[in-house]
C-alpha cells in the first residue's frame, strides 16, 4: 500500500479555502499513485479553532466540508482531521477526530484520547476524550490512527493515565499513523523525532506523522512531518516552514533490518531539551536562530495574508530591535509593503537617525522623518499647570514614547497598515516599555526573543551582506528618552539578565535554584520581582509570534493581582 503525506497550511474557519487546499492534496496523492492520503489534525476547520467550536454553525460547516471531500476522494482513502459530534449527552459535545473518507462516504472515525491543556493548548475546554480504541481496516491493512498528543504520553513521568497505543497495539496493526498540529518552538524538531522514533522502536512498526504548517495568530506550525520505518530509522523529514508532500511504500517501511534498532536518548518536552542545553548556547545558537528567522517570516506573512492586510509600519529608532523587525518585515512582505517612520526627539543622537536612514536605504523601503518635539512640548505645556515644577522623570520619558505611538497609529489608521511592535522578551519580562507607547502594535515580532537572541538574529540577517548597519550591532542599547541614557542604567547586562530570565520563564526555576547556579542573589531577586510586578503590562500587549517553549501570551497565564516573589 502506498501512503501520501500532505503537509499543508490551513486558515481557521475558512472552510472554502481549506477544502480547496485538501482537494489539491488529494489530487497530488492520486497523481503519485497513492492508495491513502494523510492530512493533519483538524485540517478541515484549522487549528486551533478555540471558541469557534461553540458555534453550531461552525460544526455544521465542518460536516458539510467532510461530505464534499468524501465525494471528491472517490476510490482514494483520505484521512482528515475535523471536530466530531458526541452522541452521548454526558460529557463535552465534541470529539477531536480523524475521519477516513473512501468511496464517497465517511468509513471510519477515530477520537483523540489525550487532550492537552497546558501552554498554548486548551483542548479539554472543548473536547471529550475517546471512550474506546480500535484500528481502522483499510485496503487489507490495520491502521493504528492517533491524533497529535495521543503519542506523547511517554517517559518516566507521563502526563496522562491512558496511553492509546497500548490499546491499539493489541489489535496487531500494520502501521502507525498520526495526524498532528504540533506548534514550533526552539526544540520541537528534536522532541518530535524523539517521540516518533520511540514509538517505532517500542512497537516495531513504521510510523507516518503528518504535521500542519503555517501560522495562526501567535502560533507557528513548522511542518517537519516525519516517516520512520519499523527499525526506528528516519526515512524522510518533510520541509520546514512550507508546504510539502511525499509518497511512501508501506511494504518498504515494514522491512526488518538485520540488526535491531538502537535506543537513543528520548526527549518528551522542549523543557527537557532546554535543561540539557547551556542557556547561553541556546540564546545564540546558529541553528536555533536560522529556524527562528524562518518562523518569524512565516508568522508575519501568514498574519498579514490571513487577516487580509498587505502593508506594515513601525517606528525606526536606529536601534537593534526596530532594525531587525524592519528587515524581517521587508523580507516577509516586500520592500514596497513596509513604510517606516523615524521619530527623533531632542535626545535622539545623530548617528541613530543616520543608522535608521541607512537601513531603509539598504532595504529599499519607504521612510519618513517626523520630529516629535512639537507634539511632545505641546503635551508638556498642557500638563504644566498640574506637573508644576516637579523634576523631569519617567512621566516625561513616557510622553515621548506615547507621542511616537500616536503618530504611528495615525499612519496605520490612515493607510490601512498594521503596526509591528518592536519590543523584545527581555523588555517585556522586566516591564522596560511604555504602555500605549512603544508597547503599541497589532503584532509583536520579537516579543518571544531575548535581547541576546535579537543580536544573534541581526548577525544572521547580515550573514551574506551588511543589511543592518554594523554600528547598530555594536552601540550600547538605549531608549534615548533622556541625555546619555543606556538600557544598562535600568537593567542588568543582557548576557546575565537573559540567562536568569530563561531559567525562570522557560524552565520555571525558582530563586533558590537559579542562585545555586552561581548568579548573584540580590540580582536574581530583583529580576524575578521585575517579572512578576509587570504582569499588568503584558496583559495589555498585542499577540506575540511564539518561538520558544514558554512565550508570553496565551501560553503563560499568571494572575495580575498576586504576591509571589514581589
Amino acid at each position: 500500500m502506498k501512503i501520501y503525506l500532505a503537509q499543508q497550511n490551513y486558515h481557521i474557519g475558512n472552510f472554502t479555502a481549506n477544502v480547496a487546499k485538501i482537494k489539491e492534496g488529494i489530487d497530488a496523492a492520486r497523481g503519485a499513485g497513492a492508495d491513502l492520503a494523510v492530512f493533519s489534525e483538524l485540517c478541515v476547520c484549522g487549528y486551533p479553532p478555540r471558541d469557534f467550536l461553540e458555534f453550531n454553525d461552525f460544526i455544521r460547516q465542518s460536516y458539510e466540508a467532510l461530505e464534499e471531500l468524501a465525494a471528491y476522494a472517490g476510490d482514494l482513502g483520505v484521512l482528515v482531521g475535523a471536530p466530531a459530534r458526541n452522541p452521548q449527552k454526558a460529557g463535552k459535545d465534541l470529539f477531536n477526530a480523524a475521519f477516513l473518507l473512501h468511496d464517497g462516504a465517511i468509513r471510519a472515525e477515530v477520537h483523540k484520547t489525550l487532550l492537552p491543556t497546558y501552554d498554548v493548548f486548551d483542548e479539554n475546554r472543548y473536547f471529550e476524550p475517546a471512550f474506546s480504541w480500535k484500528c481502522i481496516d483499510f485496503n487489507g491493512h490495520k491502521l493504528a490512527v492517533t491524533i497529535c498528543e495521543d503519542i506523547w504520553n511517554l517517559g518516566d513521568n507521563p502526563t496522562y493515565r491512558e496511553t492509546p497505543m497500548e490499546h491499539l497495539i493489541r489489535e496487531r496493526p500494520d502501521v502507525l499513523v498520526n495526524l498532528s498540529a504540533s506548534p514550533y518552538n526552539f526544540a520541537q524538531d528534536t522532541v518530535r523525532r524523539s517521540i516518533v522514533e520511540a514509538h517505532t522502536v517500542k512497537y516495531g512498526l513504521p510510523m507516518l506523522y503528518c504535521n500542519t504548517v503555517g501560522s495562526q495568530t501567535e502560533i507557528v506550525f513548522d511542518g517537519g512531518s516525519v516517516v520512520y520505518d519499523c527499525n526506528g530509522q528516519l526515512v524522510r523529514e518533510l520541509a520546514f516552514f512550507k508546504e510539502d508532500g511525499a509518497l511512501f511504500d508501506l511494504d518498504d517501511l515494514k522491512k526488518k533490518a538485520a540488526t535491531p534498532a538502537v535506543a537513543h536518548k528520548y526527549y518528551y518536552s522542549a523543557v527537557e531539551v532546554g535543561r540539557d542545553t547551556d542557556t547561553l548556547h541556546y540564546l545564540t545558537d546558529e541553528k536555533n536562530i536560522s529556524e527562528i528567522h524562518d518562523a518569524l517570516i512565516l508568522g508575519i506573512r501568514d498574519y498579514f495574508g490571513k487577516m487580509g492586510f498587505s502593508k506594515a509600519t513601525l517606528g525606526a529608532s536606529g536601534g537593534i530591535d526596530s532594525a531587525v523587525v524592519q528587515a524581517l518585515a521587508v523580507e516577509a512582505l516586500g520592500k514596497d509593503a513596509v513604510h517606516v517612520l523615524l521619530l527623533p526627539s531632542e535626545y535622539s543622537t545623530d548617528h541613530s537617525v543616520a543608522d535608521a536612514v541607512k537601513l531603509s536605504e539598504n532595504l529599499g523601503n519607504r521612510h519618513d522623518i517626523i520630529p516629535i518635539a512639537p507634539v511632545y512640548h505641546a503635551l508638556l505645556t498642557s500638563l504644566k499647570p498640574i506637573f508644576g515644577d516637579r523634576p523631569f522623570s519617567v512621566a516625561e520619558e513616557n510622553l515621548q514614547s506615547r507621542t511616537r505611538g500616536n503618530l504611528l497609529m495615525g499612519l496605520a489608521n490612515k493607510f490601512g497598515y498594521i503596526l509591528l511592535n518592536t519590543s523584545n522578551k527581555s523588555e517585556l519580562a522586566t516591564g522596560y516599555g511604555t504602555l500605549y507607547g512603544d508597547m503599541a502594535g497589532g503584532l509583536s515580532v520579537l516579543g518571544d526573543l531575548y535581547k541576546m537572541q535579537v543580536f544573534a538574529l541581526a548577525r544572521y540577517i547580515n550573514r551574506n551582506e551588511e543589511v543592518i548597519p554594523n554600528n547598530v550591532l555594536v552601540k550600547p542599547p538605549s531608549a534615548e528618552l533622556r541625555p546619555g541614557q543606556k538600557d544598562s542604567d535600568s537593567l542588568p547586562d543582557y548576557e546575565v539578565l537573559d540567562r536568569v530570565l530563561y531559567q525562570y520563564i522557560e524552565l520555571r526555576q525558582g530563586p533558590r535554584e537559579i542562585i545555586a547556579q552561581g548568579f548573584d542573589e540580590s540580582l536574581v531577586n530583583r529580576i524575578l520581582r521585575l517579572v512578576n510586578m509587570n504582569e499588568y503590562k503584558r496583559a495589555q500587549f498585542c499577540p506575540i509570534i511564539r518561538v520558544s517553549a514558554k512565550a508570553f501570551g496565551v501560553g503563560r497565564r499568571l494572575p495580575i493581582v498576586a504576591k509571589y516573589l514581589g
